[in-house]
């Protein structure tokens, strides 16, 4: 799994024209899965997206996570999160899901993100969606869950 996180001050998404999900204060959430993404995957990200100290404490220094401040996800699939570019000028998206292995495993991460007590939005899987976000820092991190091994 590949994910973008973006530390916001507010973020929203809309699907023909209607905001469908829209957060404060946490963290925007690009989600790519690919096809060898399973349980583990989720279970890895899930852990360092509550728990990442990357929103500032009193002294300005960034110590707390989003479940210590409170704040909520917006999460939004996103399959180009894999596309290669070393050939030709189109890009190859072969590396992502099959729509349906990507959408269990987003859902996966969404629901479980949840469990551990985060509010979670969401855009709407498969559809052409409209993101707004202000990034706060600006902090924006690349996760990927291949790097537990």
């Amino acid at each position: 799994m590949r994910i973008v996180l973006q530390r916001v001050k507010h973020a929203s998404v809309r699907v023909e024209e209607a905001v469908v999900g829209s957060i404060d204060h946490g963290l925007l959430l690009l989600v790519g899965v690919t096809h060898e993404d399973e349980e583990k995957d989720v279970r890895y990200c899930v852990d360092k997206i509550a728990n990442l100290r990357i929103f500032s404490d009193n002294e300005g220094k960034m110590n707390l996570s989003v479940r210590d401040i409170g704040g909520a996800i917006l999460s939004i699939s996103q399959f180009t999160l894999y596309g290669e570019t070393k050939k030709g000028r189109r890009p190859n998206f072969m590396a992502a899901a099959k729509p349906d292995h990507a959408q269990t495993i987003y859902e996966a991460l969404n629901d479980q993100l949840r469990d551990v007590g985060l509010r979670v939005e969401t855009g709407r899987f498969g559809e052409h969606m409209d993101v707004s976000l202000l990034n706060d820092g600006p902090v924006t991190i690349i996760l990927e869950s291949k790097e537990t091994s």
